[in-house]
């Protein structure tokens, strides 16, 4: 299904990729759950089969959301769906709101039309192409809220620049979303979370609405030097208690038995 093919004049913003383009192997039962499910479920915004591109001429907008999840019915969108847990559950949740699952990688795609097809969740739709820009081309107020729960951490100091959560996607989020929507976001990785507060707190058109302090190192650590972190001069910052509507999947739950801190964090769009 496509959105609209009237090709926008203005240039396409091509951003630095916050994933490497894997080819992961799907077991039997995924391979099914694809070929049964795809065409009902997974959305067609790429310009080719297996590229991750938004094709020219696709646009977010109201009509299409209509189109696909009906007329005037609210839209959430996970970047990062993973294996489609929290989606695919809040989906059968909330049978009255739309849902678009965004994810780069065939198995976690896979097995999130699986989920989809099992429980029936025509609520629920699934793209395969890079977030960022479909978020560059999405108009004004058409989504309600925006998860990004565990996003790569990108660990290396030199590819710090790879995190999805950037200035150029925080403003397009911000279009997206209508006054009073929401980006929730989760992270495990404490140098991640000062990122987050980096881009994010005092942004112009976003509140924060954390009520929870944490302390984080003031500086940033990579792979390899992340024991230094105690060392480093420290601040208090405000973060959000734990996401009512975000399941326990196993990721979190090996970051938790691993000994790691959650990060939530809510903004709210003003």
């Amino acid at each position: 299904m496509t959105i609209h093919d009237d090709d926008p004049s203005s240039a396409r913003r091509r951003p630095v990729l916050s994933f490497v383009r894997r080819s992961g192997r799907l077991d039997e039962r995924l391979r099914r759950a694809w070929d049964r499910y795809s065409d009902r479920f997974l959305l067609d915004l790429s310009s080719h089969p297996g590229a991750l591109d938004v094709r020219r001429g696709i646009r977010l907008d109201r009509a299409f959301v209509d189109r696909v999840w009906g007329v005037g019915v609210p839209l959430v969108v996970e970047i990062g769906t993973g294996q489609g847990e929290n989606i695919a559950a809040a989906a059968g949740s909330h049978p009255d709101i739309g849902f678009l699952a965004l994810e780069v990688y065939d198995p976690g795609v896979a097995h999130t039309l699986l989920l989809a097809g099992r429980d029936g969740l025509d609520n629920l739709r699934v793209a395969q192409v890079n977030a960022p820009e479909l978020f560059a081309v999405a108009d004004a107020g058409v989504v309600r809220e925006v998860w990004t729960f565990f996003p790569d951490p990108w660990p290396k100091m030199r590819h710090h620049k790879r995190r999805l959560v950037q200035p150029a996607l925080a403003g397009d989020v911000r279009r997206a979303l209508g006054t009073g929507g929401m980006w929730r976001l989760a992270t495990d990785i404490d140098d991640y979370a000062l990122h987050v507060h980096q881009v994010m707190d005092g942004r112009a058109g976003f509140e924060n609405l954390g009520g929870r302090t944490v302390s984080l190192p003031t500086e940033h650590v990579g792979k390899g030097t992340a024991d230094e972190a105690e060392m480093l001069p420290h601040a208090d910052f405000t973060e959000s208690s734990r996401f009512a509507g975000r399941v326990l999947t196993n990721f979190e739950r090996k970051g938790l038995e691993a000994g790691r801190t959650i990060h939530d964090f809510a903004y709210r769009a003003v």
